[in-house]
């Protein structure tokens, strides 16, 4: 499974535990018009950083705005 398979996943769980209704996902995605809040994207990062081991944000220069960033970002952490 690959990370962005990983993300993807953690975004649908949280997302469906929250009662959230997802919009259709892409990497262009703006993160504020996703249907997630910031609750969700802290549940969402706390669960990335205990299945991956990664911190990406620890050395983040500036924070993602579309889902395509907050992939890569996790994506570079990992390389």
């Amino acid at each position: 499974m690959t990370i962005r398979d990983v993300v993807l996943r953690q975004v649908r769980l949280v997302a469906q535990q929250q009662k959230k209704m997802l919009v259709h996902l892409n990497d262009d995605l703006r993160l504020e018009g996703s249907g997630l809040d910031s609750l969700c994207l802290a549940i969402i990062v706390a669960n990335l950083e205990d299945e991956l081991d990664l911190d990406p944000f620890a050395g983040a220069i500036e924070l993602p705005t579309t889902l395509g960033d907050f992939i890569e970002l996790y994506e570079h952490a990992s390389a």
